[in-house]
């Protein structure tokens, strides 16, 4: 196996779980108690990397950061780099494209939270930023860890979205996926084998966790 892109992979697989967690869990809760009837187009808009090919949504998001963009070319004037074939830039695409995957056990798990209890707490003089992490958060966290194992799992297995927006740079953008994609290419099938069995047993195991987790009763 490719340790380098072993390593890169967890890498941009933990990075893109903090940062859909940190931003994710308040745009989930948001969505789960807004009555605003334009939520469905959010919703709607959030949700298209769910039933887009990645090579399209790579290529929109390659486009959104090319150095003649406003984004593109703020970023290579602080840093010096283009945000495309870089590994901020595949961490961008990679937070885009897993965000739906992630804001669903989300939303699930706010939307089963008992609405007296959130009133109950205000009642009782607490403010509604307490209350979401006293009282939401501990009763949502099995749809929460569901979204964060199936964030870091799924972008360990991402293929087309990583390569239309960084390319296959060893050490920068050579995931595993790439990796097993370029033994094969090579006809080096022993290497192509050991990662995608390694990559279909951590897939197994993530699918297990969440589904003990879903199973899990609630003890309130």
């Amino acid at each position: 196996m490719d340790h380098g892109a072993l390593w890169l992979t967890l890498k941009l697989a933990s990075l893109t779980t903090v940062i859909l967690v940190t931003g994710g869990l308040p745009l989930a809760w948001w969505l789960a108690t807004t009555k605003w009837p334009g939520r469905i187009v959010v919703e709607s808009v959030l949700a298209l990397p769910l039933v887009l090919p990645p090579t399209v949504l790579g290529f929109y998001i390659l486009m959104a950061t090319g150095p003649r963009t406003w984004l593109g070319a703020t970023y290579a004037e602080w840093t010096g780099g283009p945000l495309p074939f870089s590994f901020p830039g595949i961490l961008l695409a990679s937070v885009l494209f897993n965000l739906p995957f992630v804001l669903r056990p989300f939303i699930a798990g706010f939307s089963g939270v008992d609405r007296r209890l959130l009133e109950a707490s205000w009642c009782l003089g607490v403010s509604k930023i307490a209350t979401f992490f006293r009282v939401a958060l501990p009763l949502a966290w099995t749809g929460v860890v569901s979204g964060a194992v199936l964030g870091f799992s799924h972008t360990v297995g991402e293929f087309g979205v990583v390569l239309m927006v960084g390319g296959n740079i060893e050490g920068v953008t050579r995931t595993l996926s790439i990796a097993l994609y370029d033994d094969v290419q090579a006809m080096h099938y022993d290497e192509a084998a050991e990662t995608a069995l390694w990559l279909v047993g951590f897939a197994f195991v993530s699918l297990c966790l969440v589904s003990l987790l879903n199973r899990r009763p609630l003890n309130v």
